[in-house]
């Protein structure tokens, strides 16, 4: 099971690159989905024997990670006809070279981590991250509010990776109510979004400097 979970994280390290290297909403999306149903199906293979509220978790998360907000999101995309992410503050070469650079960083900091020392998956902590870094990237230097919603939740991905260190340790009901949390999140944000689109007839952040003094 170590060599499949170890695989299954370089996957999502490559989907980190990939959405700082694209402008296409659509393909973002698809890749959160993605590492959504990732995520749900780690816990089964990191803990064994599997016990109820594991795998209680397991559908939960693949559920909500990998199919209600990404509908969410697409739908939002859909009402507010955007496609892309044109004019980020940084480049998407810019972007996907600190990606990369953050990635190799996080790869030699974890091997001097004695949190990784016999632990089932030697890529948990730098997957974390990694992810918690591309996460950022893209909150902070994408304009699109609904692109920042991403990033949110790729920033998620990387706190529930390192979660799945301590899973056996925190209690059942904190994991349903970080997940509840996060889904709550995204409803916020999709009426943000909404209240941006309908005032500026657009969903580019850069507007809001309009509502100072």
């Amino acid at each position: 099971m170590n060599g499949l979970v170890d695989s299954l994280l370089v996957v999502i390290l490559l989907l980190n690159l990939f959405t700082l290297g694209t402008s296409r909403i659509r393909a973002v999306i698809q890749v959160v989905a993605l590492q959504g149903i990732l995520l749900g199906a780690m816990p089964l293979m990191i803990h064994d024997p599997c016990h109820l509220q594991t795998l209680l978790m397991a559908v939960g998360t693949a559920g909500l990670k990998g199919w209600v907000i990404p509908n969410m999101l697409s739908r939002a995309m859909r009402d507010l006809s955007i496609q892309r992410e044109v004019e980020p503050l940084i480049s998407l070469t810019k972007s996907l070279l600190l990606g990369a650079i953050g990635t190799a960083l996080a790869l030699a900091f974890a091997r001097h981590l004695p949190l990784v020392e016999g632990h089932a998956a030697g890529l948990l902590v730098p997957a974390s991250l990694s992810t918690v870094l591309t996460g950022l990237l893209i909150l902070t230097t994408r304009i699109k509010a609904i692109t920042q919603v991403l990033g949110c939740l790729i920033f998620e991905n990387g706190v529930f990776i390192f979660g799945l260190m301590l899973i056996e340790a925190l209690p059942f009901f904190v994991e349903i109510g970080v997940l509840l949390d996060l889904l709550v999140g995204v409803f916020v944000m999709g009426i943000i979004i909404n209240h941006i689109n309908r005032e500026f007839s657009s969903v580019s952040t850069e507007r809001l400097s309009s509502l100072k003094e």
